[in-house]
């Protein structure tokens, strides 16, 4: 009912910077709040970033201050600006969507840090 397409994952040296993009399609209609979330094999699922239909940002802790997240409602696509990138944050990051009450989840894109 809502697919994602994400891209910009990747190999980044410690200090570096990645952007990652989610476009979203299908049932759009609805879809208030998206972000992205990350998962480290063995450990639980995390939200780092999420957005309002209204542009309104919420952070994890561990981001603030590094991470921005953006959202163009007009292409349906959400933005994650990572700087001042740490080998903590090497992790499987995921797009997420919020419709109706139901969230639906992208394929995920490999982010990985080098030290």
């Amino acid at each position: 009912q809502v697919q994602f397409v994400e891209s910009g994952g990747g190999l980044v040296q410690a200090g570096g910077s990645l952007r990652l993009s989610c476009v979203i399609s299908g049932r759009t209609l609805g879809v208030s709040v998206i972000g992205w979330y990350r998962q480290v094999p063995g450990q639980q699922r995390e939200m780092v970033a999420t957005v309002t239909k209204g542009g309104s940002p919420s952070y994890a802790d561990s981001v603030k201050g590094r991470f921005a997240i953006t959202r163009d409602n007009a292409k349906n696509t959400v933005y994650l600006q990572m700087n001042s990138l740490k080998p903590e944050d090497t992790a499987v990051y995921y797009c997420s969507a919020l419709r109706l009450g139901v969230r639906y989840w992208g394929q995920g894109t490999q982010v990985t840090v080098s030290s």
